[in-house]
Protein backbone atom coordinates (compact mmCIF):
# COMPACT_ATOMS: atom_id res chain seq x y z
CA UNK A 1 0.00 0.00 0.00
CA UNK A 2 1.31 3.45 -0.81
CA UNK A 3 1.36 6.09 1.30
CA UNK A 4 -0.38 8.45 -0.28
CA UNK A 5 -3.30 5.01 -0.19
CA UNK A 6 -2.87 5.12 3.16
CA UNK A 7 -3.63 8.88 3.57
CA UNK A 8 -6.57 8.10 1.38
CA UNK A 9 -7.42 5.17 4.15
CA UNK A 10 -7.37 8.04 6.83
CA UNK A 11 -9.53 10.40 4.68
CA UNK A 12 -12.13 7.52 4.30
CA UNK A 13 -11.74 7.00 8.54
CA UNK A 14 -12.27 10.37 9.41
CA UNK A 15 -15.62 10.64 7.40
CA UNK A 16 -16.82 7.46 9.01
CA UNK A 17 -15.84 8.56 12.75
CA UNK A 18 -18.32 11.56 12.08
CA UNK A 19 -20.67 10.28 9.98
CA UNK A 20 -22.09 6.76 10.95
CA UNK A 21 -23.37 3.87 8.99
CA UNK A 22 -22.94 5.85 5.84
CA UNK A 23 -19.85 3.75 4.12
CA UNK A 24 -21.89 3.69 0.60
CA UNK A 25 -22.33 7.78 0.60
CA UNK A 26 -18.74 7.95 1.64
CA UNK A 27 -17.79 6.16 -1.36
CA UNK A 28 -19.67 8.04 -3.45
CA UNK A 29 -18.17 11.21 -2.54
CA UNK A 30 -14.61 10.38 -2.24
CA UNK A 31 -15.46 8.86 -5.72
CA UNK A 32 -16.48 12.53 -6.50
CA UNK A 33 -13.59 14.10 -5.09
CA UNK A 34 -11.41 12.01 -7.04
CA UNK A 35 -12.93 12.31 -9.88
CA UNK A 36 -12.63 16.17 -9.92
CA UNK A 37 -16.24 16.53 -10.04
CA UNK A 38 -18.87 18.43 -8.35
CA UNK A 39 -21.06 16.93 -5.70
CA UNK A 40 -24.65 17.71 -4.90
CA UNK A 41 -26.09 16.40 -1.43
CA UNK A 42 -29.84 16.33 -1.56
CA UNK A 43 -31.95 14.84 1.53
CA UNK A 44 -34.48 16.43 4.79
CA UNK A 45 -33.10 18.93 7.18
CA UNK A 46 -31.08 17.32 10.00
CA UNK A 47 -29.42 14.17 8.49
CA UNK A 48 -25.69 15.34 8.46
CA UNK A 49 -25.55 16.72 4.73
CA UNK A 50 -23.23 19.60 6.08
CA UNK A 51 -21.31 17.76 8.87
CA UNK A 52 -20.27 15.14 5.99
CA UNK A 53 -19.25 18.25 3.87
CA UNK A 54 -17.43 19.92 6.59
CA UNK A 55 -15.73 16.65 7.89
CA UNK A 56 -14.02 16.44 4.48
CA UNK A 57 -13.07 19.80 3.84
CA UNK A 58 -11.57 19.82 8.01
CA UNK A 59 -9.65 16.90 6.44
CA UNK A 60 -7.93 18.37 3.80
CA UNK A 61 -5.42 20.87 3.75
CA UNK A 62 -6.59 23.34 1.80
CA UNK A 63 -8.38 27.05 1.20
CA UNK A 64 -12.10 26.43 2.13
CA UNK A 65 -14.93 28.73 2.37
CA UNK A 66 -18.39 28.33 3.22
CA UNK A 67 -21.65 30.05 1.19
CA UNK A 68 -24.84 30.04 3.15
CA UNK A 69 -27.34 30.52 0.45
CA UNK A 70 -30.51 32.80 1.30
CA UNK A 71 -33.05 34.61 -0.65
CA UNK A 72 -31.19 37.80 -0.05
CA UNK A 73 -27.74 36.84 -1.72
CA UNK A 74 -25.96 38.26 -4.60
CA UNK A 75 -24.19 37.12 -7.31
CA UNK A 76 -21.28 39.54 -5.70
CA UNK A 77 -20.88 38.11 -3.16
CA UNK A 78 -20.12 34.94 -3.99
CA UNK A 79 -17.37 35.64 -6.80
CA UNK A 80 -16.78 38.86 -5.02
CA UNK A 81 -16.55 42.64 -7.07
CA UNK A 82 -14.61 45.41 -7.61
CA UNK A 83 -14.56 48.06 -4.32
CA UNK A 84 -14.55 51.85 -4.64
CA UNK A 85 -11.60 53.41 -2.25
CA UNK A 86 -12.85 56.96 -1.65
CA UNK A 87 -9.24 57.92 -0.60
CA UNK A 88 -7.72 57.76 -4.02
CA UNK A 89 -10.92 57.35 -6.33
CA UNK A 90 -9.47 53.92 -7.28
CA UNK A 91 -11.00 50.34 -7.96
CA UNK A 92 -9.50 47.36 -6.32
CA UNK A 93 -10.46 43.65 -6.53
CA UNK A 94 -12.24 42.08 -3.62
CA UNK A 95 -12.58 38.09 -4.14
CA UNK A 96 -15.55 36.44 -2.72
CA UNK A 97 -15.83 32.53 -1.20
CA UNK A 98 -15.82 31.26 -4.09
CA UNK A 99 -12.16 31.80 -4.65
CA UNK A 100 -10.85 29.01 -2.48
CA UNK A 101 -10.34 25.15 -2.87
CA UNK A 102 -13.07 23.88 -0.92
CA UNK A 103 -16.67 25.58 -1.48
CA UNK A 104 -18.94 23.58 0.63
CA UNK A 105 -22.81 25.71 -0.44
CA UNK A 106 -25.18 25.04 2.06
CA UNK A 107 -28.86 25.27 0.96
CA UNK A 108 -27.82 26.25 -2.73
CA UNK A 109 -32.01 25.59 -3.29
CA UNK A 110 -32.85 28.28 -0.87
CA UNK A 111 -31.25 31.25 -3.16
CA UNK A 112 -32.87 32.58 -6.19
CA UNK A 113 -31.99 31.63 -9.47
CA UNK A 114 -29.86 34.75 -10.70
CA UNK A 115 -27.42 34.17 -7.54
CA UNK A 116 -27.40 30.12 -7.85
CA UNK A 117 -26.57 30.97 -11.78
CA UNK A 118 -23.47 32.68 -10.56
CA UNK A 119 -21.95 29.40 -9.99
CA UNK A 120 -22.06 28.35 -13.49
CA UNK A 121 -18.70 29.87 -15.05
CA UNK A 122 -17.39 28.88 -11.48
CA UNK A 123 -17.70 25.18 -11.47
CA UNK A 124 -17.48 24.22 -15.70
CA UNK A 125 -14.05 26.57 -16.33
CA UNK A 126 -12.96 27.11 -12.84
CA UNK A 127 -13.17 30.86 -13.32
CA UNK A 128 -14.71 33.56 -12.55
CA UNK A 129 -15.45 36.99 -14.97
CA UNK A 130 -15.68 39.84 -13.67
CA UNK A 131 -15.90 43.62 -15.09
CA UNK A 132 -15.34 42.02 -18.06
CA UNK A 133 -11.85 40.06 -16.75
CA UNK A 134 -11.53 36.22 -16.19
CA UNK A 135 -9.96 35.59 -12.88
CA UNK A 136 -8.38 32.15 -12.83
CA UNK A 137 -9.73 30.11 -9.88
CA UNK A 138 -7.30 28.30 -7.41
CA UNK A 139 -6.66 24.60 -8.22
CA UNK A 140 -8.12 22.21 -6.87
CA UNK A 141 -11.30 23.40 -7.10
CA UNK A 142 -14.40 21.93 -6.25
CA UNK A 143 -17.92 22.27 -4.64
CA UNK A 144 -20.58 20.38 -2.44
CA UNK A 145 -22.95 21.71 -2.10
CA UNK A 146 -26.41 20.37 0.25
CA UNK A 147 -29.98 21.24 -0.59
CA UNK A 148 -33.14 20.30 0.84
CA UNK A 149 -36.03 18.92 -1.13
CA UNK A 150 -37.10 21.27 -3.80
CA UNK A 151 -40.98 20.24 -1.92
CA UNK A 152 -39.65 22.05 1.27
CA UNK A 153 -40.45 25.53 1.60
CA UNK A 154 -38.53 28.29 1.12
CA UNK A 155 -36.76 26.49 -2.46
CA UNK A 156 -36.27 26.88 -5.78
CA UNK A 157 -35.15 24.35 -8.20
CA UNK A 158 -31.92 24.22 -9.50
CA UNK A 159 -32.09 25.08 -12.89
CA UNK A 160 -31.32 22.15 -15.60
CA UNK A 161 -27.68 24.03 -16.65
CA UNK A 162 -26.57 24.20 -13.10
CA UNK A 163 -27.46 20.42 -12.19
CA UNK A 164 -25.62 19.37 -15.17
CA UNK A 165 -22.31 20.76 -13.68
CA UNK A 166 -22.41 18.54 -10.67
CA UNK A 167 -20.82 14.98 -11.78
CA UNK A 168 -23.33 13.32 -8.94
CA UNK A 169 -26.06 13.85 -6.41
CA UNK A 170 -26.02 11.55 -3.24
CA UNK A 171 -28.88 11.66 -0.65
CA UNK A 172 -27.71 10.74 3.12
CA UNK A 173 -31.13 9.37 4.17
CA UNK A 174 -32.19 8.42 7.70
CA UNK A 175 -29.87 6.38 9.87
CA UNK A 176 -30.12 2.93 10.89
CA UNK A 177 -31.18 2.09 14.43
CA UNK A 178 -27.78 1.23 15.49
CA UNK A 179 -26.36 3.95 13.43
CA UNK A 180 -28.42 6.67 15.40
CA UNK A 181 -27.34 4.94 18.86
CA UNK A 182 -23.56 5.59 18.34
CA UNK A 183 -24.75 9.06 16.95
CA UNK A 184 -25.96 9.90 20.61
CA UNK A 185 -22.90 8.37 22.12
CA UNK A 186 -20.43 10.04 19.75
CA UNK A 187 -22.12 13.26 20.45
CA UNK A 188 -22.82 13.09 24.60
CA UNK A 189 -19.63 15.30 25.25
CA UNK A 190 -18.03 16.79 21.96
CA UNK A 191 -18.72 16.71 18.45
CA UNK A 192 -16.72 14.21 16.03
CA UNK A 193 -15.89 17.23 14.16
CA UNK A 194 -13.78 18.55 16.72
CA UNK A 195 -11.02 15.72 16.34
CA UNK A 196 -10.88 15.52 13.03
CA UNK A 197 -7.18 16.25 11.73
CA UNK A 198 -6.19 16.90 8.52
CA UNK A 199 -4.91 13.67 6.34
CA UNK A 200 -3.75 15.18 2.95
CA UNK A 201 -2.97 18.47 0.94
CA UNK A 202 -4.28 19.92 -2.47
CA UNK A 203 -0.76 18.38 -3.65
CA UNK A 204 -1.36 15.25 -2.41
CA UNK A 205 -5.13 14.79 -3.99
CA UNK A 206 -3.86 16.34 -7.33
CA UNK A 207 -1.66 13.26 -7.50
CA UNK A 208 -4.53 10.93 -6.84
CA UNK A 209 -6.75 12.91 -8.97
CA UNK A 210 -4.03 12.38 -11.82
CA UNK A 211 -3.53 8.74 -11.19
CA UNK A 212 -7.46 8.07 -11.26
CA UNK A 213 -7.06 9.28 -14.56
CA UNK A 214 -4.52 6.67 -15.91
CA UNK A 215 -7.26 3.74 -15.24
CA UNK A 216 -7.92 1.89 -17.85
CA UNK A 217 -11.47 2.30 -20.05
CA UNK A 218 -11.24 -0.49 -22.41
CA UNK A 219 -13.58 0.37 -25.81
CA UNK A 220 -16.79 -2.38 -24.38
CA UNK A 221 -16.96 -0.33 -21.30
CA UNK A 222 -17.04 2.78 -23.01
CA UNK A 223 -19.63 1.98 -25.97
CA UNK A 224 -21.53 0.33 -22.55
CA UNK A 225 -21.42 3.74 -21.36
CA UNK A 226 -22.68 5.50 -24.15
CA UNK A 227 -25.43 3.64 -24.90
CA UNK A 228 -26.50 3.90 -21.94
CA UNK A 229 -26.64 7.50 -21.96
CA UNK A 230 -28.10 7.10 -25.14
CA UNK A 231 -31.04 5.15 -24.00
CA UNK A 232 -31.99 8.71 -22.23
CA UNK A 233 -32.34 10.81 -25.27
CA UNK A 234 -34.58 8.26 -26.75
CA UNK A 235 -37.00 7.46 -23.74
CA UNK A 236 -40.75 8.59 -24.46
CA UNK A 237 -40.88 8.85 -20.17
CA UNK A 238 -38.25 11.61 -20.46
CA UNK A 239 -38.39 15.39 -21.27
CA UNK A 240 -34.72 15.69 -21.59
CA UNK A 241 -31.66 12.77 -21.46
CA UNK A 242 -28.44 13.07 -20.70
CA UNK A 243 -25.69 15.38 -22.15
CA UNK A 244 -22.38 14.67 -23.24
CA UNK A 245 -20.53 16.08 -20.23
CA UNK A 246 -23.23 13.57 -17.97
CA UNK A 247 -21.49 10.91 -20.20
CA UNK A 248 -17.52 12.46 -19.42
CA UNK A 249 -18.57 12.27 -15.89
CA UNK A 250 -20.06 8.78 -15.30
CA UNK A 251 -16.53 7.43 -17.06
CA UNK A 252 -14.46 9.49 -14.68
CA UNK A 253 -16.45 8.79 -11.92
CA UNK A 254 -16.10 4.84 -12.78
CA UNK A 255 -12.49 5.07 -13.26
CA UNK A 256 -12.74 6.76 -9.57
CA UNK A 257 -14.66 3.97 -8.36
CA UNK A 258 -12.16 1.39 -9.58
CA UNK A 259 -8.97 2.80 -8.62
CA UNK A 260 -10.38 2.80 -4.94
CA UNK A 261 -11.48 -0.85 -5.10
CA UNK A 262 -7.84 -0.96 -6.62
CA UNK A 263 -8.50 -2.26 -9.82
CA UNK A 264 -6.14 -1.27 -13.06
CA UNK A 265 -9.51 -1.27 -15.20
CA UNK A 266 -13.06 0.18 -14.89
CA UNK A 267 -15.60 -2.77 -14.70
CA UNK A 268 -19.11 -2.82 -16.23
CA UNK A 269 -20.15 -3.47 -12.67
CA UNK A 270 -18.29 0.02 -11.79
CA UNK A 271 -20.51 1.61 -14.43
CA UNK A 272 -23.67 -0.16 -12.69
CA UNK A 273 -23.26 1.43 -9.53
CA UNK A 274 -22.52 5.39 -10.12
CA UNK A 275 -25.11 5.42 -13.13
CA UNK A 276 -28.30 6.91 -10.95
CA UNK A 277 -25.83 9.11 -8.61
CA UNK A 278 -24.15 10.60 -11.93
CA UNK A 279 -27.04 10.94 -14.67
CA UNK A 280 -30.54 11.06 -12.73
CA UNK A 281 -30.13 14.62 -11.42
CA UNK A 282 -29.74 15.51 -15.27
CA UNK A 283 -32.83 14.01 -16.70
CA UNK A 284 -36.34 15.73 -17.08
CA UNK A 285 -39.11 13.08 -16.44
CA UNK A 286 -42.68 13.89 -18.74
CA UNK A 287 -45.18 15.52 -16.78
CA UNK A 288 -47.25 12.42 -16.84
CA UNK A 289 -44.94 9.96 -15.95
CA UNK A 290 -43.66 12.16 -12.87
CA UNK A 291 -47.31 12.91 -11.76
CA UNK A 292 -47.95 8.68 -11.71
CA UNK A 293 -44.77 8.19 -9.43
CA UNK A 294 -41.86 7.81 -11.81
CA UNK A 295 -38.43 9.57 -10.83
CA UNK A 296 -35.37 10.17 -12.61
CA UNK A 297 -33.73 7.65 -10.32
CA UNK A 298 -36.20 4.83 -11.40
CA UNK A 299 -36.15 5.28 -14.67
CA UNK A 300 -31.82 5.23 -14.82
CA UNK A 301 -31.95 2.36 -13.35
CA UNK A 302 -34.37 0.36 -15.44
CA UNK A 303 -32.53 1.57 -18.79
CA UNK A 304 -29.18 -0.15 -17.00
CA UNK A 305 -30.59 -2.99 -16.61
CA UNK A 306 -32.15 -2.91 -19.61
CA UNK A 307 -28.54 -2.64 -21.47
CA UNK A 308 -26.49 -5.66 -22.46
CA UNK A 309 -23.44 -5.74 -20.54
CA UNK A 310 -20.23 -6.09 -21.70
CA UNK A 311 -18.44 -9.19 -21.49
Amino acid sequence: MSELSNELLALKDNLSNVIRGKEEVINQLLVALLADGHVLIEDVPGTGKTTLAKALAVSLTARFSRIQFTPDLLPTDIIGGMVYSAADGSFTFRPGPVHSNIVLVDEINRASPRTQSALLEAMCERQVTIEGETRLLPRPFWVVATQNPIEHNGTYPLPEAQLDRFSMKIALGYPSHESELMLLNDQERVHPLDSVKAVMDTSQLEDLQAKVKEIEVEASVLDYIVRIVGQTRNNDKLRLGVSPRGALDLRRCSQAAAFLAGHDAVRPSDVQKLAVSVLSHRVIVEVKAKHGGLTGEMVIDEIVKSETVPA
